[in-house]
């Protein structure tokens, strides 16, 4: 089993898999143009013959924030791991793009729990509420819990970024 970033050919699968969980609520629907447009968010995990069992995406709002979102493991993989390799894949992209803080709304804290993240008050994510929560259908019923990683090595958004492209004046 390994994670590789999704490619285009990999939307329909990644979109079956969120649909597995978003008819019970558990994730919110995604349609398959949404997913094609965000693809290059989305990291996909593969069992040993090739076959995409699960997926992740990695949204980033800025040098300060980013989201892990539409985690979906297919039902019959699950207990292998597949969850935690794809957000653990996830944390360390946010790492490398020095990202100051990852964050996900969810309805398995124990989960994240267990990979390191803690609750928090969803207000103290506004980039979230403005992009996201203002335009959802569950605004008023909301029961996600707000959740940010406090593992190590994240980076601090006040030094300089890990990587910076030379400027090049043609």
């Amino acid at each position: 089993m390994y994670t590789r970033k999704a490619l285009l050919p990999d939307a329909v699968v990644i979109h079956d898999l969120i649909a597995q969980y978003s008819g019970d609520g558990t994730l919110l629907p995604r349609t398959l143009p949404e997913i094609c447009e965000n693809v290059r968010d989305f990291t996909v995990v593969e069992d040993d013959d090739g076959r995409i069992i699960g997926c992740a995406a990695l949204h980033i709002y800025g040098l300060h924030l980013a989201e892990v979102r539409s985690v979906a493991v297919d039902r019959e993989s699950q207990g292998r791991s597949a969850g935690k390799a794809l957000v653990a894949s996830l944390i360390e992209e946010a790492k490398l793009h020095s990202v100051g803080r990852v964050f996900c709304l969810t309805r398995s804290p124990g989960f994240f729990d267990r990979l390191g993240f803690t609750q928090v008050d969803v207000n103290t994510l506004p980039e979230k509420v403005m992009k996201d929560c203002v335009g959802c259908p569950r605004l008023n019923c909301c029961d996600e819990i707000a959740m940010v990683y406090a593992g190590e090595g994240m980076p601090d958004i006040a030094r300089e970024p890990a990587y910076r492209s030379p400027l090049r004046v043609l």
